[in-house]
């Protein structure tokens, strides 16, 4: 089985997705997204500065978008994968390629988390950091120490902190024994409590889409690492992660488990590759970066 999985907030840089543009049909589709989202995508992953793109709001639909752009241009080369899953606003991306929702409806469902989550995080100035390194309990107690709460559970020894500006500024003065803290370029403490405020709009646009249907595909939740059922429970789970740690690290674990034979990560890929080198020691990974890597995954997926 090979995997596709899905990235999330963080992974975009400005002009990616001028590559892309050069695929047939990727400026229609990727048109018909920015429709969807109300957030003009082209324009953000060609023309906008890194502050720009770096606003939830439109960080969110831009990722899931590109994701769904390689994933559409990979199955077409090489057929389905095995199973799918996405890390963060990527399980949105990872909804669609399994069926559960439809594309435009999934645009609308990612345009509307990043507006209502941006609106949560404009209630207070916070912030994620990585703490890499450590002893997990040791990680755990000096986030607790500084106010924070964990919002990813990454694997490979990473666990991402998130909450107010002080805290991550004391964590980052007192770092755990053994571990770096990098900031991240995110803007607010997703995945916390902060976030709450968020759930509401977002479970309005989950009871509006029209269409749902259970997976044709394994899909994996970031809950904690299981396959979904059902449709209905997947989109559950979606407003439930808004507010709740993303468990990355039991998606690896469980795809250890089921013996996966590869990874391949989506555009813009490179930061989930990276962590299976450390979390899934000898399963190739493949980041599909621009359309020059889709051999190499269609490669892998054959």
């Amino acid at each position: 089985m090979i995997v596709a999985a899905f990235p999330g907030q963080g992974s975009q840089s400005p002009g990616f997705l001028n590559p892309w543009l050069e695929l047939d049909g990727a400026r229609e589709r990727l048109e018909a997204a920015s429709d969807a989202a109300r957030v003009d995508l082209v324009a953000a992953g060609t023309e906008w500065d890194a502050d720009r793109i770096r606003d939830t709001q439109v960080a969110q639909p831009l990722i899931v978008a590109a994701s769904l752009v390689s994933y559409e241009a990979l199955v077409s080369r090489a057929g389905t994968p095995g199973g799918v899953a996405g890390h963060s606003v990527g399980e949105i991306g990872a909804l669609v390629a399994a069926g559960v929702v439809g594309f435009d409806d999934g645009m609308r469902l990612v345009g509307d988390r990043g507006r209502a989550m941006a609106e949560a995080a404009a209630q207070a100035e916070t912030g994620m950091s990585a703490v890499v390194g450590g002893v997990e309990e040791q990680v755990l107690q000096a986030i607790a120490d500084a106010g924070l709460e964990p919002a990813n559970y990454n694997g490979g020894g990473q666990i991402v902190a998130a909450g107010s500006m002080e805290g991550l500024a004391a964590l980052a003065e007192n770092a755990p024994r053994g571990a770096r803290v990098i900031a991240l370029q995110v803007a607010g403490a997703f995945h916390t409590s902060y976030m709450a405020p968020a759930t509401g709009a977002l479970q309005a646009a989950a009871d509006a889409i029209p269409s749902v249907s259970d997976p044709v595909l394994p899909l994996w939740t970031n809950s904690d690492g299981t396959t979904v059922a059902t449709g209905a429970r997947a989109l559950e789970l979606i407003v439930h992660q808004v507010s709740h740690p993303v468990r990355w690290d039991l998606c690896m674990t469980s795809f250890l488990d089921a013996e996966i034979a590869g990874l391949v990560e989506l555009a813009p890929a490179g930061a989930l590759t990276g962590l299976a080198k450390r979390g899934l020691k000898g399963v190739p990974a493949v980041a599909v970066k621009t359309p020059d890597d889709l051999d190499a995954a269609a490669a892998l997926l054959a």
